[in-house]
């Protein structure tokens, strides 16, 4: 199967869909995202009065005051300076700052909770989606891929939440009042500023779309890289045993080192940002000292020395922010692929979903009917067609056939894993997709070839399913599964995927875990192929007593465990091409019989191995 693709926003204004659906997550808490907007404006306009209290010292107090000193010199007496008012500015510069910095704590606290709420909310959705998604998105979608979502790419995304929102908001606003205060005193010098601003812009536009190009190649390569390390660390046996060391490393290598070249673009080009805006704007501010400096020595005087004192401090404000948002940008570029890829996964399109007005089974009977059934992974290569088989409640059915004829396919789709491609599969006579899936699967009791346990005691992975489940019932479901020996150990903690046990004791708690939920159903996939004789001699015990009652789907590997069941089915090519009792087959000399004969044949050849 194909790899899953990301869903790429590949207009031109490629970061406008990924900030409107970054904004969705913030307005989730709009308390505090207005807030956050409400503080930021205190602090730039703050910041934008500090020019209009130089501007009024200079021409209200100072130009006076020198003057005047100016004046007593030329006639040879001393100036009564006026120094109280300096206080009066000073107090006026110090309650500026006090507010400033009243406002950057909570804008920043505001910030800071928007981030790790937002981050929180990123995660909860994957992790959701990931829940509800259907095995086939799992087919073709590496276990490292998707955690590099869950981790690294939520980690960058939270980079344009914190700081990068916090220096594009500040940008923002303290260019508005600072263009506002700049046309209020001087058109002519804000025409300047204003001029530069687009030019600056389209420069930065046209960098950070290579910053784009080159961070989504390196995002892409990372999930690659990332699932090929999982893979590779934990088939490091496979790797040492085969002797593919150094392919396996130099396949890495190659990996990585088209990582280097993207991220290294990337980097390059975000580090043209900076240079680029500072000697646009360097020009901008020499320009206003030029014809603002003409201007005031001009007579008459077209500005006042404080007015262009202010337009020149207004001008280095307006280009610093323009220096924080293009480090937006930046961010913004660096975090749009990982945005794609987050967004790529919360959109994945559930392909089982129950329908408008479903209802509930009641307690299944478990008669199983496939009418006139197609299936396909992939339309050109079907897997099941024009499939009929019923099975009756309370039958042990055995699947038996090759690898890839079907058999697992079958079990699946009874237990909605997958849901049929055309006709239908009633579970007592009703069509189950008109019934909700909890209800389904709340009564099916599945066991798989390689059982997983999640970290925790025996008692909790027995009881995974049925939380309430009482010690009583556990020791039940642990006799019936042949797994008594665990009873005493209920409280010992198993190990991370079930590490502390042998592939025979987690298999035994698996086998208990499917029993304890009683189920109508159930299945068993390989269940025994890869555990030793006495365990599964074990399992086979309690085997015959939980099927009782129940119907049963078994697909087993060593075909001397199914003798016992109603019915063997011969798969081949997802057609049922022999149907009956063990002793039925056995008579009719087929392909049950050939594959049973040659099975035989082979164990017993490895008895007299061990023997000699």
């Amino acid at each position: 199967m194909q790899q899953a693709q990301d869903k790429e926003f590949t207009q031109q204004r490629a970061l406008w869909p990924f900030m409107k659906r970054m904004l969705g997550y913030c307005l989730r808490y709009k308390k505090w995202f207005y807030g956050f907007l409400f503080w930021i404006s205190v602090v730039a306009i703050a910041d934008a009065i500090y020019p209009l209290i130089l501007l009024n010292m200079i021409d209200a107090y100072l130009t006076p005051q020198v003057e005047m000193i100016w004046e007593a010199k030329q006639q040879g007496r001393t100036a009564d300076v006026d120094y109280s008012r300096i206080w009066y500015y000073a107090g006026l510069f110090f309650l500026a700052g006090f507010i400033q910095s009243i406002g950057v704590y909570f804008f920043v606290k505001q910030a800071g909770r928007i981030r790790e709420y937002v981050i929180f909310e990123l995660r909860k959705d994957m992790f959701r989606k990931l829940q509800k998604l259907s095995f086939s998105f799992y087919d073709k979608s590496a276990s490292g891929w998707l955690l590099s979502r869950l981790t690294s790419d939520v980690d960058r995304v939270a980079e344009v939440i914190s700081w990068g929102l916090v220096d594009a908001m500040w940008g923002f606003t303290i260019m508005f009042f600072s263009i506002g205060a700049m046309l209020t005193y001087s058109w002519k010098l804000a025409l300047i500023v204003l001029i530069a601003i687009p030019i600056m812009l389209v420069a930065s536009i046209k960098i950070r779309m290579l910053v784009l190009q080159y961070s989504r190649s390196a995002r892409k390569i990372n999930s690659e890289l990332t699932a090929f390390y999982s893979e590779h660390i934990n088939g490091v046996i496979v790797n040492k045993s085969t002797g593919q060391e150094v392919r396996v490393g130099h396949n890495f290598r190659g990996l990585s080192g088209n990582m280097l070249k993207s991220s290294y673009r990337a980097s390059y080009y975000t580090a043209m940002y900076m240079p680029v805006i500072i000697m646009i704007g360097s020009l901008s501010a020499a320009l206003v000292v030029y014809f603002g400096g003409k201007m005031a020595i001009a007579i008459p005087a077209g500005i006042t020395i404080g007015i262009l004192a202010a337009s020149f401090d207004y001008a280095t404000k307006i280009f610093l922010p323009i220096i924080d948002i293009s480090m937006f940008y930046a961010r913004a570029q660096g975090s749009l692929s990982a945005g794609e890829r987050i967004f790529s996964l919360i959109d994945e399109a559930t392909l089982i979903q129950e329908r408008t007005g479903v209802t509930d089974f009641n307690r299944i009977n478990g008669r199983l009917e496939f009418r006139d059934l197609d299936f396909y992974y992939e339309k050109s290569n079907p897997v099941l067609e024009n499939f009929n088989l019923t099975i009756e409640a309370g039958q042990s059915i055995a699947l038996v056939g090759a690898t890839g004829e079907g058999k697992s396919t079958i079990a699946n789709l009874v237990c909605r894993f997958y849901e049929p491609t055309e006709g239908q599969l009633l579970i007592d006579g009703m069509d189950y997709q008109d019934k909700s899936l909890s209800s389904l699967r709340s009564q099916l009791g599945v066991v798989l070839q390689t059982p997983h346990l999640f970290s925790g005691t025996i008692r909790q992975n027995i009881a995974y399913g049925k939380q309430d489940a009482t010690d009583e019932a556990i020791h039940t479901a642990l006799r019936q599964a042949g797994g008594e020996v665990f009873i005493e150990r209920l409280d010992e903690l198993v190990g991370e995927e079930g590490n502390q046990l042998s592939l025979g004791e987690k298999q035994l708690i698996s086998f208990a875990r499917a029993v304890l939920a009683d189920p109508r159903i159930f299945i068993m996939d390989e269940a025994t192929s890869s555990i030793d004789t006495l365990t599964e001699a074990r399992i086979q015990k309690g085997i015959q007593r939980v099927l009782e009652g129940r119907t049963s789907i078994v697909i087993a590997h060593r075909l001397s465990t199914i003798r016992h069941c109603d019915r063997i089915l011969v798969i081949e090519k997802g057609k049922i091409t022999e149907d009956g009792p063990h002793q039925t087959l056995m008579t009719q000399k087929g392909k049950y019989y050939e594959l049973y004969t040659r099975q035989l044949r082979e164990e017993r050849l490895e008895e007299l191995v061990q023997v000699e």
